[in-house]
């Protein structure tokens, strides 16, 4: 699977599954890697088609001014990769305001304005992939998660109505989405271990999953070896739930 040629854009990618999707895509022929993400400390000494780029996904004019500058220099925008993502846990009646707001506007309003700023180009231009980072949990729900299932199930709701929207005047313009399980980066780190342990022993495969297997399925949904896939969530999760 390749990306020669394609410019591609990917959010929230400093560190776990954003940075390791990026440099797969660097590492994959892609013309332009535009790395995304509120803080770039960690966005140092890339390979020469990939960029560190401040952005705050939540903010609108932030997000239209940078993909038109992105446009003007690189004249297109080939893949999309909504993948910024936070945490704010808590039992509903724990749940405050400002958790509720805060991984709403990261996880579903900014999917949302990258979409609206980036899929008129790719319409424009006949072509382009959008692939959006979901979880498990948008699909099966969590005990404490209500705000992030809330927006990963959003999230796969605006992915089938993308996936209907974006082509109906011809164009092959596609949406996706991947849902990961447990995957070991800093988020799960956070994870009591002994709660990890009882999570893997449910997991067929017997481990957690690796920031590599879910960039490998976004390097398989952004590139031309699934030009007749759309609309659909593609499980990572280890066999988790069957």
């Amino acid at each position: 699977m390749r990306l020669d040629g394609k410019v591609c854009l990917v959010t929230g990618a400093a560190r776990g599954i954003g940075r390791e999707i990026a440099e797969l895509f660097a590492a994959s022929g892609a013309n332009a890697v535009l790395a995304c993400d509120l803080k770039t400390d960690t966005l140092e000494d890339l390979p020469p088609n990939m960029s560190g780029e401040k952005l705050d996904v939540t903010d609108a004019e932030a997000v239209r001014a940078f993909v038109e500058k992105a446009r003007v220099k690189h004249g297109r925008i080939d893949v999309l990769v909504n993948n910024a993502g936070i945490v704010r846990d808590a039992l509903i009646q724990k749940m405050t305001d400002e958790d509720w707001d805060a991984v709403l506007a990261v996880n579903l309003k900014g999917a949302f304005l990258l979409t609206r700023a980036v899929a008129p180009l790719m319409m424009e231009a006949g072509a382009g992939s959008i692939v959006s980072i979901t979880s498990v949990v948008g699909i099966d729900g969590n005990v404490g998660q209500t705000n992030y299932a809330a927006t990963k199930a959003g999230i796969i709701g605006m992915t089938r109505s993308w996936a209907k929207e974006f082509a109906r005047k011809g164009a092959k313009v596609r949406a996706n989405a991947i849902a990961p399980g447990f995957i070991n980066t800093a988020m799960v780190h956070a994870v009591p271990q002994a709660v990890i342990d009882s999570v893997v022993a449910k997991v067929p495969l017997g481990r957690l999953g690796q920031p590599r297997d879910v960039a490998n399925a976004v390097l398989f949904l952004a590139s031309d070896a699934s030009a007749y896939i759309t609309g659909q969530v593609l499980r990572v999760d280890g066999g988790l739930v069957l």
